[in-house]
């Protein structure tokens, strides 16, 4: 059941708790000045995040530049500096929590320095080739691994899983690397292997099938009757048709599932500073992220260039798919490279063959180039002075004023809000980070889960949430400054079944006073939840209804 909290008695509990009671375990939580980062004020209107990898002609990162040594132009025209960052420096570990007190804040998930995810992608690559990606990351992590790297590792095996958080112990992700094992590929699409596709194409799997079927032996037909033969032949395109159909749903079902993994990962790690990079080993894209791009597969170029050639049905089936898949999932491609961008997440797909491929490159060159650029990247940020967000492609040219560089960026994006794009649901955005393998980092805040208390209802759990506002939008009003945020407490079984939901909802105006104590100590909100028995996962959300954006944290229950 949802709870809308809107009432003149709210202003009055966050005067007085917001100045007083909530400094308490929030104080204690806070580092001094030099150890947490400087936080990031969200507005309503668009920034635009460009990460600029600058090098010289030999590669080598060039340190120390500053704002005025760029340029940036959105579709040719100059666009004004407004944020500049530099470099991260490898740091120290993350800092340490009081005891009881649980948070997803950077300064708590990451040090602040270079951030790396190794993506092991067991969906789009057959069972003997996660084998051999297997060895070659153990054998990167043995031979070549540097301490001060921090790295985590996931899987898509379906959905996404994390077989080890964030660390820059070697033996560790080592010993998580030990503990993958190879698996069949889910929706292998009629027991084809689909890795003969070059990785980039997203539709070469399903042509590659239906050519298959098309260059099959026919079956001896000349012992046959003019009417038994066009059954046969009728029988064997019924046949290729379902097999067609096949691929085509299992070629589906692996593309929505990549999607997912992506935007999960998109709010895992959106909230830490700095570019975070993805190392995507697979033995097939099943689409390409730049979805601008109009290269053409050879079905569809056949299909919808003139030709004397006369061609099977089935073969036009494979152009017309090819083309139908593209324009059919554009959006959600978009929308999901969008989302990357802005959380500043570079992705770099890797073969998981070790062959040279397509806007591929082997596993050990893709993990060094990832840290490479590291060392050299600098993320601008610029609101455009095009302020009408409609959905369109902008290209983007970043330029540095100094001879011998090199500058590597995001060629352009779409001007996509996705609380704007068709379908979008803010139920459903939360109900996807709430089962996100990994906590959520694009709204920060920090826990504190007791028994019932003073400030709880007897016999209840207690939940005390503690926002940062600083990771929240906040519209402009003429009684000062408003927030719209969404507060959930959900209590999921040891299988996965939700078994509790709370949810209080913010939607008030502060004045400047007001506002500025929660800037400075925090937006505080208390739930109480039921106690349930057995052995059950506690997760809390907190959700930026202006923008979507999303926090989690696992804290234990009852605890």
């Amino acid at each position: 059941m949802t709870h809308f909290v809107q009432s003149r008695w709210l202003y009055l509990f966050f005067v007085v708790i917001v100045g007083g009671v909530a400094g308490g375990w929030f104080q204690a939580a806070q580092q001094t000045s030099t150890e947490v980062p400087a936080p990031t004020i969200r507005v309503t209107t668009h920034l635009v995040l460009i990460d600029a990898v600058v090098t010289d002609k030999q590669g080598n990162p060039i340190a120390g530049l500053h704002p005025e040594d760029f340029v940036v132009e959105e579709n040719g025209k100059a666009q004004k500096i407004a944020t500049f960052a530099g470099p991260l420096q490898s740091a120290s570990g993350p800092a340490s929590l009081p005891p009881g007190i649980y948070s997803n804040r950077s300064q708590y998930r990451s040090t602040g320095g270079p951030v790396t995810v190794m993506l092991l992608d067991a969906i789009n690559t057959p069972f003997s080739d996660q084998a051999y990606a297997r060895r070659q990351m153990l054998n990167f992590v043995q031979d070549q691994y540097k301490p001060d790297q921090r790295m985590a590792v996931f899987t898509l095996t379906g959905s996404l899983n994390v077989l080890q958080d964030f660390t820059t112990d070697p033996q560790i992700l080592y010993a998580a690397l030990q503990r993958f094992r190879p698996r069949p590929q889910e929706f292998a699409s009629a027991g084809r292997a689909t890795t003969s596709a070059t990785a980039g194409d997203a539709t070469t799997a399903s042509t590659v099938a239906s050519l298959d079927a098309s260059t099959a032996p026919a079956t001896d037909t000349s012992g046959l009757g003019p009417g038994a033969a066009q059954l046969v032949a009728a029988a064997q395109a019924a046949a290729q048709s379902f097999e067609a159909a096949q691929v085509a749903y299992a070629q589906e079902q692996r593309t929505m599932l990549t999607l997912q993994a992506l935007n999960s990962l998109g709010r895992i790690l959106g909230g830490l500073p700095g570019r975070k990079n993805i190392i995507w080993v697979t033995g097939n894209l099943p689409f390409s992220l730049i979805p601008e791009n109009r290269n053409m597969t050879n079905a569809e170029l056949e299909e919808s260039l003139p030709s004397q050639k006369i061609r099977s049905v089935d073969q036009h089936s494979a152009g017309n798919y090819a083309a139908t898949f593209r324009q059919a999932h554009a959006d959600e491609i978009r929308e999901t490279a969008a989302r990357l961008a802005s959380a500043q997440v570079a992705v770099y797909p890797v073969d998981a063959r070790g062959l040279s491929i397509s806007t591929s490159i082997e596993i050990k060159y893709g993990v060094e180039r990832a840290f490479k650029d590291e060392a050299a990247t600098y993320t601008l940020g610029y609101y455009p002075e095009n302020k009408k967000w409609d959905g369109k492609y902008r290209s983007i040219k970043v330029k540095v004023k100094r001879d011998g560089t090199e500058v590597q960026n995001r060629r352009g994006y779409f001007a996509i809000d996705p609380t704007q794009m068709k379908g979008y649901s803010q139920e459903q955005e939360v109900a996807s980070a709430l089962r996100d393998v990994v906590p959520a980092t694009l709204v920060g805040f920090s826990a504190r889960v007791r028994p019932s208390s003073a400030n709880s209802t007897p016999g209840k759990v207690g939940v005390d949430f503690l926002v940062d506002a600083n990771t929240l939008s906040a519209e402009d009003t003429s009684g000062g400054k408003r927030l719209n945020v969404a507060f959930y407490a959900t209590v999921f079984s040891p299988h996965g079944k939700m078994l509790v939901e709370r949810s209080q909802k913010v939607d008030q105006s502060f004045n400047g006073e007001v506002y500025r104590q929660i800037v400075e100590k925090g937006l505080l909100l208390h739930i109480d939840l039921d106690p349930q028995p057995g052995n059950n996962r506690l997760r809390l959300a907190v959700q930026d209804n202006k923008t979507g954006l999303v926090g989690t944290i696992d804290p234990p229950l009852g605890q």
